[in-house]
């Protein structure tokens, strides 16, 4: 018996992009997190909605595409209360959505500024 190959993790993060695309979200970067120190994935993906119910749309939206695209499902999700800042663990991707502000403060941006930039067409 075969166990289910579970799914790239390149795959998982462009499956995420897509869907985060295609509710408006802005600002969307993948950052490729293999082989540098302290790395808690292989990619993160950070985007930006500009409002609480875009945050929600797009949070949502991320989850119902890998799940239907990929058939994954997310470990954990973080942050649906505020919706300041929504954390989706697909522990090999971890997928950020920040509302403007909390993008700015928290700047995971500058955290992992020496990641590769992985660009999706």
């Amino acid at each position: 018996m075969t166990k289910k190959k579970i799914n790239d993790a390149l795959q998982l993060a462009k499956a995420a992009v897509e869907a985060i695309d295609n509710k408006k979200g802005t600002d969307i970067i993948c950052y490729k997190l293999q082989g540098l120190p302290h790395a808690v994935s292989e990619y993160f993906v950070i985007a930006t909605g500009n409002t609480e119910r875009q945050v929600n749309a797009i949070s949502d939206a991320v989850v119902d595409h890998v799940r239907l695209k990929l058939k994954e499902k997310t470990s954990h999700i973080e942050g649906k209360e505020n919706l300041e800042w929504v954390l989706i663990d697909y522990f090999n991707v971890v997928v950020h959505i920040f509302k403007p502000e909390a993008r700015e403060f928290y700047n995971l941006d500058g955290l992992w500024a020496d990641a590769e930039v992985v660009k999706f067409e």
